[in-house]
């Protein structure tokens, strides 16, 4: 089940995806490149809350 953070992380890691192909389609190809790393960046983040999260449970 999705909570509201995760649904935060992946809303910032879509932003960020869209944002990457804009700029890449309209000629700003090293900032839609630049912008395109921050999306693994994100996700490993929120996995590592999430993990964080799990073993703080036990």
């Amino acid at each position: 089940m999705l909570k509201a953070s995760d649904f935060f992380i992946l809303l910032a890691a879509l932003i960020s995806f869209c944002l990457s192909g804009y700029l890449w389609f309209n000629g700003y190809k090293e900032q839609g490149v630049f912008t395109a790393m921050w999306v693994p960046s994100i996700l490993s983040i929120g996995i590592y809350f999430k993990v964080s999260a799990l073993l703080a449970r036990r």
